[in-house]
């Protein structure tokens, strides 16, 4: 007679849980972070260390030797998921790499198919005490399977890509994508923490600033889909230095969570952070501008202060594209800048296009 497994109770409890909610589970739902936490146990539970050697196993160190298998000349969805976890540079250590395996795994329905191939595969599953674990016990084996199956037939729907924190803690901080038009300077003060890349300040008037997307105390976790985690210092400006004059798009990681405190895994970042700059303090909201700063009305009209920085013939036809090459082409050239007259913006003549700054705005003349 099998023994009464408490986590494979707690685990039938957590996917009942689950599906009572109703509609598809999302990284907002209360009890994901407790299933998943459940999960890792079980695979955690009865793992044989090694007698030699100094790398501790985890559950990914078995993920990551499954037999790779193909269906029609294709990876399977379970093998381009274990590819994909092994790619990926958000994460860097075994735990992290585990976990954003189950978050792709719940998603993808794959996770009963790696416990199936685990159990065809004797070598691997030697990693597992056949007395005190889960999956290397025949017994607890099959219900744990059966709760797998059931989890295949909910729907999750989670952002994969917020994944930067898993090394640290299943809790994950909010993630929001920031784009912005091309600019010569963002106006965003960084400083390098453990291979994290804090906004320190927000410089007035800038066009970060104009934004009013990033806050001092964010994390730039990606910089047009390249990852920051593990930067070393400098490389986020470096970055910024060779996209200059193109569009940017940034994935930023909130220092605020959802229930308004400081996410709890920067709390150790934040301490360090504070003793290299202990000026710095994090930022709860954008510094919204006062009535008439920078621009204003006048007779009716909205008057904005700009700055001329060059321009450069775009003829009559053609798209976005056209444009796209004439702000680079004037970014790369402009002289130097000097204030824009009323008369100087009524002399455009057909075709021409004029490139103003800051705050970053584009006038097309037609």
């Amino acid at each position: 007679m099998a023994r009464k497994e408490p986590l494979l109770s707690a685990l039938k409890g957590g996917v009942l849980r689950l599906r009572e909610g109703g509609g598809p589970c999302t990284d907002t739902s209360p009890h994901l972070a407790s299933l998943c936490q459940l999960l890792e146990s079980i695979l955690r539970k009865g793992l044989q260390q090694p007698a030699w050697g100094f790398r501790r196993r985890d559950y990914w160190h078995w993920l990551e030797q499954l037999p790779t298998g193909t269906s029609g000349g294709r990876p399977t969805p379970l093998s381009a998921s274990i590819q994909q976890v092994g790619s990926c540079q958000g994460v860097r250590t075994a735990q992290g790499r585990g976990r954003h395996f189950l978050r792709l795994a719940l998603q993808r329905k794959v996770l009963a198919a790696a416990v199936q191939q685990l159990a065809q595969t004797p070598r691997l599953l030697e990693f597992y005490d056949p007395v005190s674990s889960i999956l290397g016990n025949e017994d607890l084996l099959e219900p744990f399977l059966s709760l797998l199956l059931v989890m295949t037939e909910m729907d999750f729907s989670l952002d994969l890509q917020n994944c930067s924190f898993l090394d640290e803690s299943w809790l994950l901080p909010v993630c929001i994508t920031y784009e912005t038009v091309p600019c010569r300077a963002l106006g965003m003060v960084l400083r390098y923490v453990d291979g994290r890349v804090f906004v320190t300040e927000v410089l007035p008037e800038s066009q970060a600033e104009v934004d009013e997307v990033v806050l001092a105390g964010d994390i730039l976790d990606e910089i047009n889909g390249c990852s920051l985690r593990n930067a070393y210092n400098g490389q986020a400006g470096a970055m910024l230095q060779k996209l200059k004059g193109q569009p940017l798009s940034f994935r930023l990681l909130r220092w605020r969570w959802h229930d308004g405190e400081v996410y709890e895994p920067l709390l150790p970042y934040l301490k360090v952070l504070k003793e290299k700059e202990p000026q710095f303090q994090l930022q709860r909201g954008p510094r919204h501008r006062s009535e008439g700063e920078p621009w204003g009305l006048h007779g009716g009209r909205l008057l904005y202060n700009l700055r001329y920085l060059g321009q450069t013939s775009v003829g009559k036809c053609g798209g976005k594209e056209v444009l796209d090459r004439a702000i680079s082409a004037v970014l790369e050239r402009h002289a130097a800048a000097r204030c824009l007259t009323e008369a100087e913006l009524s002399c455009c003549g057909d075709g021409g296009f004029f490139l103003l700054h800051p705050p970053f705005r584009r006038f097309y003349l037609m």
